[in-house]
C-alpha cells in the first residue's frame, strides 16, 4: 500500500532524511551484553556539568509545575554581560540546533538558495531543506569551507550561508582574515550564520570569534551552544548573537517556552564556573595531544581539528571498524553521511576514555 500522506507533506520535508544521532552507551549495552561502554561519539564533555549547574537543577526541582520563562529573562542578563552585547541581540533556543533552525523559518521561503560547505554540519541542509529552499553545497577545501568558491556561488537568490566555525565533522577553521573579507564581500541581502559551538576549544592564533564583529556586519548572525564546554548537552540551550532587528524576527517565530526551566538556571549557572570550563578546555588540550600522537604511531591520517575531536582515515571503509569497536564496548562516529566513507570522529575523553579507544583501534586494524 503506497503512503497516502506522502502527497500532503510538504516537498521539503518529503524528501528529507531524519537526523541520526550517535549510539547511547546503554543501547550498546543492551544489544551487546556489555558493560562499562565508553562513548566518544557525540563530542559531550567529558568533566560533565558544572557543580553550580547542578546545584542550581537540585535548587529548581521544587517549582517544575510552572511554565518556565519564555523570555529566558535571567540567562539573557547573564548572557548580555558575559558576551558583551545588549540582551535586545540575543535569540535563546532549545540547542544551538533550535537556533539555526529558527534562522531558516524566520528569512528563508521556497524562493531562496542557502549556501553551505561540503562537510558542513548536516542541520544546514536539514534546516534549509525543510522550508524548501535550494541548497548550494560547495565543494570542500583540505575539508574545510572554500570561501573564494562560496563567495562566487551567490546569486540573487541568495538569502543565508551557513558556516561552522570550527567545522563539525571535520574540525577545521577559518582564519580571522579570510572570515572577515568573505563577509565583507557579501550583498546586504545575503545574511552569515557563523556557528561557534567548540569556539571554547579553540587555540589557533589565527582564529577569532565573530561577535565582536557585530556592529561592522549587520547581516552576520552568531549561534553558540551549552552543549559541549559547558557539558550541559542533556538540556540543550543554545543562542544566537545577532543585529536586535534580526533577533527580532527570529524570536517571532520561535515557540513559547523552548527551553525547560531547569535548563535556564543550569546554563545561567554555568557561565559563572569559569573554572569549571577551563577544565574542560585543559583537558581536551592533553587528549586531542594523546589522540594525535596514537594515529600518527598507527599511521593513520586524520584532519587538524580546532574542536573537542579528532576526525581519523583508518583507510579502509569505517564501518566495519566502528561495529568492531562496538564490540570492544567503545563508541565512536561514523561519518559515511557526510560523504566520509572512511573517516571514524573521535571525541576527545579523559585519558583513560581515550586509552581505551586508541587500544580498541589498535586491536581493530590489526585484525584487518
Amino acid at each position: 500500500m503506497s503512503n497516502v500522506f506522502e502527497t500532503i507533506a510538504t516537498p521539503g520535508v518529503r524528501f528529507l532524511q531524519p537526523y541520526l544521532p550517535g549510539k547511547p552507551a546503554e543501547e550498546v549495552e543492551r544489544e551487546l551484553g556489555l558493560t562499562d561502554v565508553v562513548k566518544l561519539a557525540s563530542n559531550e564533555s567529558p568533566l560533565g556539568p558544572s557543580p553550580l549547574a547542578l546545584e542550581a537543577i537540585r535548587n529548581g526541582l521544587g517549582s517544575l509545575e510552572r511554565y518556565p520563562d519564555g523570555a529566558a529573562y535571567h540567562l539573557r542578563k547573564a548572557l548580555a554581560e558575559h558576551v558583551g552585547v545588549g540582551e535586545a541581540q540575543l535569540t535563546i533556543g532549545n540547542g544551538s540546533n533550535d537556533v539555526l533552525d529558527l534562522v531558516a523559518r524566520a528569512f528563508v521561503t521556497a524562493e531562496h538558495e542557502v549556501i553551505f560547505p561540503q562537510y558542513g554540519f548536516v542541520v544546514f541542509g536539514v534546516a534549509t531543506q525543510s522550508v524548501g529552499a535550494a541548497s548550494i553545497v560547495v565543494p570542500a577545501k583540505d575539508w574545510g569551507a572554500d570561501l573564494e568558491a562560496m563567495a562566487s556561488a551567490v546569486t540573487d537568490r541568495t538569502r543565508l550561508v551557513f558556516i561552522a566555525n570550527p567545522n563539525n565533522p571535520t574540525g577545521t577553521w577559518v582564519a580571522s582574515e579570510q572570515l572577515q573579507s568573505f563577509i565583507s564581500a557579501l550583498p546586504e541581502h545575503v545574511l552569515v550564520v557563523v556557528d561557534e559551538a567548540y569556539v571554547e576549544f579553540v587555540d589557533q592564533p589565527d582564529y577569532e570569534s565573530c561577535i565582536g564583529w557585530l556592529e561592522r556586519f549587520p547581516n552576520l548572525i552568531v549561534t553558540r551552544t551549552f552543549s559541549k564546554a559547558y557539558g550541559l548537552a542533556g538540556l540543550r540551550v543554545g543562542y544566537a548573537v545577532s543585529h536586535p532587528d534580526l533577533a527580532d524576527y527570529m524570536n517571532r517565530v520561535r515557540h513559547p517556552f523552548n527551553v525547560n526551566s531547569l535548563a535556564l538556571i543550569a546554563a545561567q549557572a554555568a557561565l559563572d564556573d569559569h573554572a569549571h570550563v577551563k577544565a574542560s578546555v585543559d583537558l581536551n588540550r592533553v587528549g586531542s595531544a594523546q589522540l594525535r600522537s596514537a594515529c600518527t604511531e598507527l599511521g593513520l591520517p586524520f584532519i587538524p581539528s580546532a574542536g573537542n575531536f579528532l576526525t581519523v582515515d583508518v583507510g579502509r571503509l569505517a564501518g566495519p571498524v566502528f561495529e568492531a569497536l562496538l564490540r570492544l564496548g567503545v563508541i565512536v562516529r561514523p561519518v559515511a553521511n557526510y560523504g566520509m566513507p572512511n573517516h571514524l570522529r573521535i571525541t576527545v575523553g579523559r585519558e583513560s576514555d581515550n586509552v581505551r579507544v586508541i587500544d580498541a583501534l589498535t586491536r581493530v586494524l590489526a585484525n584487518d
